[in-house]
């Protein structure tokens, strides 16, 4: 039987996220016992949320252009409805992404730091994330890499960020923190981004942009039943 791509990339997937928890076994750090302190999550506009508002789940890898095409239109149905809806985006820093996870992390850092430039650097990713694609770093250390990440993400924020940045780098709870959104997501069964939570249930095409028209699509009846309950 033919595999397909979305299979292989599944089973891809399945045996780097085993590679990474070995790794983070051998590294010494203990496993996640409990649930971490604070929800996972860079909630995008802070709210009220209740029964009827609509919970949109999004993970999101910051250097895969899946996820950044995915980005301008749940913005733009964002846009059109308001409080009514409230969007909490979750990194998953996939394995075949080298630099992944090390963006991740920055944004991470930058969320610690000032919470309302986390999305300015997450969309500076998407604008420029060819600079940190596998084959452009592929001769870089790894060093090399975080320094340019850290210069970057400074440049994104604030210069004034710059030391700070650099020592989150240092900072082990900046990487359990990153963990815990690589665990979150993969707790959820979700190993491809963009996928797409909407008030807690899967939508279809993991791993695929969803336009405006569609979030409209799947918004619009659950506001409407919401209006005919009342």
């Amino acid at each position: 039987m033919a595999t397909t791509p979305s299979a292989l990339r599944s089973v891809l997937f399945a045996v780097a996220a085993a590679a990474a928890a070995a790794s983070f076994a051998a590294s010494g750090v203990a496993a996640q016992s409990l649930p971490p302190p604070r929800r996972d999550g860079f909630v995008y506009t802070d709210g009220p949320v209740d029964s009827d508002t609509v919970v949109v789940e999004a993970f999101l890898d910051p250097v895969c252009p899946d996820s950044r095409d995915a980005w301008p239109p749940l913005k733009q149905a964002l846009q059109y409805y308001g409080p009514r809806v409230w969007l909490v985006v979750h990194l998953l820093p996939l394995p075949y992404h080298d630099n992944a996870y090390v963006a991740s992390r920055a944004l991470h850092i930058v969320n610690a730091l000032n919470t309302s430039a986390t999305f300015h650097l997450l969309e500076m990713f998407f604008m420029q994330q060819e600079r940190f694609y596998n084959d452009p770093t592929k001769n870089m250390s790894r060093a090399a890499i975080v320094n340019s990440i850290v210069k970057f993400a400074a440049q994104a924020v604030g210069y004034s960020y710059y030391s700070s940045i650099a020592a989150g780098f240092n900072d082990r709870q900046t990487d359990l923190k990153t963990r815990v959104s690589f665990k979150y997501s993969t707790s959820k069964g979700v190993y491809a981004t963009p996928s797409f939570f909407l008030n807690g249930f899967l939508l279809p095409d993991n791993g695929s942009p969803i336009d405006y028209k569609g979030w409209r699509s799947f918004i619009d009846p659950l506001i409407a039943a919401q209006g005919q309950r009342k």
